[in-house]
């Protein structure tokens, strides 16, 4: 551990540990410091017994208190507040904080099994360590990946600047932690992700050009399917009409369109030859009865058919050789 890592002033570790409690008992409604040493006192499953005045001077901030006297507080007061808290959550939020009042720097860090368990915290919108170590480690800010792992962008530090920072944390706070970090980065759990989503791929931009994109290239594929089978259209219709599996939602979605008659003789007497020069209406209307959905099935950079697969109302014949 460096020799910097305690030069966290204690002073505000410990009033960063008090207007947490004061925060979690004022979601108690403001709890009598009798009532809390009552309910603590009433149990035998909790580390210390505290009084009425000790739980007192730990809220007022007026001393540092033993862990144990903090950990049977906050168990208490977490029960209280309304709507109740997780206390095992509470104090494992806790605990780096009461650290930073004992060890500085180094005790506000959560270890690399702490962190597995609980993740990045910041979920009461402050930053934590570990979150300002995620923005760090990923690799994203830094690299170049290749474009078929992840959307293409310019990296915002340089590689051995990521390199150094990240040898940093690793330094202080052990392989192990810096590893799991990097490990939930690339699963997609990266400070300010979307849970579940891939790094770079969440973008309301993108989703947008890629839905386009998407139309763009299942209208392609009618016009060429409809040179070739004149009647798939009306097939296509037929097939709506009998099939159970579709959604009451996507039904009413194409009677509505229906209704329009306008709209359905634009789309009964369309060719190939006159499909730009019906509305756009049209055009949605003949891909809702073509095609179920298509799915992306690869990265931005490669072309329509090798990222998109088109699910048939009526499936494709098998080309002859």
């Amino acid at each position: 551990m460096p020799a910097d890592a305690t030069s966290f002033p204690a002073s505000l570790a410990h009033e960063e540990l008090v207007e947490a409690l004061q925060e979690l008992h004022r979601a108690t409604g403001l709890l009598s410091y009798r009532k809390i040493s009552s309910l603590i006192k009433d149990r035998d499953d909790l580390p210390d017994s505290v009084s009425h005045e000790g739980v007192r001077t730990a809220l007022k901030g007026e001393r540092k208190p033993r862990w144990e006297t903090v950990r049977s507080i906050v168990v208490v007061m977490a029960e209280q507040c309304t709507p109740p808290r997780d206390p095992q959550s509470e104090v494992a939020r806790f605990l780096p904080l009461w650290r930073a009042t004992r060890q500085g720097e180094a005790g506000a860090w959560k270890s690399a099994r702490e962190f597995d368990l609980s993740g990045w915290g910041g979920e009461d919108g402050k930053w934590t360590p570990e979150l300002v170590a995620g923005l760090i480690i990923n690799p994203f800010n830094a690299i170049e990946i290749h474009p078929s792992l992840t959307l293409p962008h310019e990296p915002i530090i340089s590689e051995d600047e990521w390199i150094y920072s990240v040898k940093r944390i690793i330094e202080e706070n052990g392989v192990e932690f810096a590893l799991r970090a990097l490990s939930r980065i690339l699963k997609g759990d990266y400070p300010g992700a979307e849970e579940g989503v891939p790094y770079g791929y969440k973008s309301p931009e993108v989703e947008e050009v890629s839905a386009i994109q998407a139309f763009r290239y299942g209208c392609s594929e009618i016009l060429r399917r409809l040179r070739s089978e004149p009647n798939l259209l009306q097939k296509s219709v037929h097939a709506i009409r009998t099939d159970e599996t579709i959604s009451q939602e996507e039904r009413a979605e194409i009677l509505q369109e229906e209704s329009d008659v306008t709209l359905l003789r634009e789309v009964m007497t369309v060719t190939p030859e006159t499909w730009h020069e019906v509305s756009e209406e049209a055009h949605h209307l003949v891909f809702n009865y073509l095609i179920k959905r298509i799915e992306t099935i690869g990265p931005i950079n490669l072309p329509p058919e090798s990222r998109f697969r088109i699910i048939w109302r009526i499936p494709e014949e098998p080309q002859t050789p």
